[in-house]
């Protein structure tokens, strides 16, 4: 089948939140097993490969974002207009899905001592379930990896890594009339914070391929009434790291810091950032399920353009048609004996 075709049927899935997940999980082993392909695990990710030793891999995640009310088009068909092609997740990331199974049936398999191993999770727009479930079942991923996320047809082969944390303080309240008596937990979060930013200004000054750790303070909630003082205040902050030694060394200073004050620190996420070995550095802002894998290389490469989580989401027709090449060449140069 063409790519065009798989597409058009992935986009019909609601796959929101996983909504639709079985039936799309379905739809691709089906599609697979007619290419000799085998299932070597399935819930609601699934696992198949055509080959006992396999060289290269594919993961992609099925599961889209909700949309916007103010969408041109029917989220759920895939709608061709001027070489675009509309529908829900077709950049993030079912371009790439339908990319890879279209040219699985192309390929003469036989020809090549290695095969391919086709990873498809879930979850990984809000909680990274699918590729966690992979890692705790101990499912092993071949030396390379393609990770089908939207690029452009760019091949990225770095990706920052993703440090969020929620930091509680405790205060006591009182009367703001008699503001002294009590310990005021939005004016120890403001301190901290100034603190914080300080040292961040120290960590922003290391650059790799032009990027920097980023630093975002997301929410903070505190406080119940204008004269009362607040005896709690709670802020969440983001880094974006691109040194794996930042996630420990921002650790270790909120630690430090949080000693001089009656406050907790609960660390959400901590992904470190990864690099390909002996590489040129071209690096992703965003964070992807290839932070997860310790294969020995791993690119990011997908259709564009990269509009994923906005209104009337599409790839270019001829941004599908060249990634049909790309894969075609990376799988059988890395399936080659």
């Amino acid at each position: 089948m063409k790519a065009i075709e798989i597409l058009k049927d992935l986009v019909k899935f609601n796959t929101i939140q996983d909504n639709q997940n079985k039936d799309i999980i379905d739809y691709i082993e089906k599609y697979l097993l007619q290419f000799g392909f085998k299932t070597e695990y399935k819930s609601k990710c699934l696992v198949m490969s055509n080959k006992e030793e396999c060289r290269f891999g594919f993961l992609g995640h099925t599961d889209t974002v909700s949309y916007s009310s103010d969408w041109t088009f029917d989220p759920f068909i895939l709608s061709e207009v001027d070489n675009k092609l509309y529908g829900l997740g077709t950049c993030d990331m079912k371009a790439g899905i339908a990319v890879i199974l279209s040219i699985i049936s192309k390929i003469d398999f036989k020809k090549f001592k290695y095969g391919v191993k086709l990873f498809f999770t879930y979850d990984e727009e809000i909680g990274f379930s699918g590729i966690n479930e992979l890692l705790n079942r101990k499912i092993s991923f071949p030396d390379y990896m393609l990770i089908g996320e939207p690029t452009n047809n760019e091949i990225i082969n770095s990706s920052k890594g993703l440090l969020e944390i929620k930091i509680s303080f405790f205060g006591v309240s009182s009367h703001s009339s008699s503001s002294l008596e009590g310990v005021n937990a939005i004016e120890n979060t403001i301190q901290f914070l100034n603190k914080l930013e300080n040292y961040y200004e120290k960590i922003k000054r290391e650059i790799i391929d032009s990027k920097y750790t980023t630093m975002n303070i997301g929410l903070i909630n505190g406080g119940r009434s204008i004269n009362i003082v607040p005896d709690y205040c709670e802020v969440f902050i983001d880094f974006r790291t691109i040194i794996k030694s930042h996630n420990e060394k921002i650790i270790k200073y909120i630690e430090k810091l949080i000693s001089k004050y009656d406050a907790r620190v609960e660390i959400i996420n901590n992904i470190y950032p990864f690099l390909n070995d002996g590489e040129i550095v071209n690096m992703s802002d965003f964070i992807t399920e290839a932070s997860f894998i310790d294969s020995k290389e791993r690119i990011i490469l997908g259709a564009g353009p990269n509009n994923a989580h906005k209104k009337d989401e599409f790839v270019f027709l001829e941004s599908l048609e060249k990634l049909e090449k790309q894969y075609t060449d990376i799988i059988i140069e890395r399936c080659k004996e």
